[in-house]
């Protein structure tokens, strides 16, 4: 039996394990019909060469073929998540806005390398959860320089705006529910009862607060068609290159 990995006792949070359990078998079933042909080669391609795919559950407007999160977009059940009885059972069970939800396969011996997911964390009200349904110990995620694996059948909060990376180093594809949920009063009683410990604020010369971090963050920012996302990546590379007024 995989036993869970807990922060330590007052470590401020870039993962926490949540109370919520659900039936691997179950959600192995739904994930295991589709075929190699309808899993989608990610869109961050900067992050890997290759073996990171993923399967659209809700996307913007429900379209089968979209797999990128996008700003302000009207979301809805594609027509793969009407296949998959398990997985809109798991979805119901979450009482809060879902965004986006994606199954997201990463092949035997793939490594997703280190980068940043803009707008992700608890701060920003878009929390992004993780269900693995198909892992093992093998496969490994770093996040701000700690390795964490999580456990089947579990629901894993990542702060993804942190520095992380995930190396399947085992024999077998790794496939994971990925879902963007926006904050309210359930979520952070869930984080609550969790243990959950936020973050200190950056403060202006923090030395954790580097070029190569700002540049991650525009290089997210760039892959929205949101326009005030692009907008914003235009700002933050006008300061970074010394040019803003």
């Amino acid at each position: 039996m995989e036993r869970a990995v807990v922060p330590a006792p007052g470590t401020p949070s870039t993962w926490l394990q949540l109370p919520l359990r659900f039936d691997v078998a179950r959600l192995q079933r739904d994930s295991d019909q589709f075929a190699a042909s309808e899993w989608i080669s990610h869109f961050n391609t900067g992050a890997y060469d290759s073996g990171w795919s993923c399967v659209p559950l809700r996307s913007a407007g429900g379209q089968a073929s979209h797999i990128m999160p996008v700003d302000g977009a009207a979301y809805a059940a594609t027509p793969q998540l009407a296949r998959c009885p398990g997985l809109r059972d798991v979805l119901a069970s979450f009482a809060c806005e879902i965004n986006s939800a994606r199954l997201l396969a990463l092949a035997p011996g793939a490594l997703i390398r280190a980068h940043r997911d803009a707008g992700t964390s608890l701060a920003d009200g878009l929390i992004r959860i993780h269900i693995p349904i198909h892992t093992s110990p093998q496969v490994l995620f770093t996040v701000d320089g700690e390795s964490v694996h999580f456990t089947a059948g579990h629901a894993w909060y990542m702060d993804a705006s942190c520095l992380h990376a995930v190396h399947n180093q085992g024999s077998a594809p790794r496939i994971h529910l990925v879902l963007d949920c926006v904050t309210n009063a359930w979520l952070e009683a869930l984080f609550a009862a969790a243990g959950f410990v936020p973050k200190a604020p950056p403060k202006y010369g923090d030395p954790g607060i580097n070029d190569g971090n700002v540049r991650a963050v525009i290089a997210q920012l760039r892959l929205s068609p949101s326009p005030a996302s692009l907008a914003l990546a235009r700002e933050l590379a006008a300061l970074a290159d010394g040019s803003a007024p």
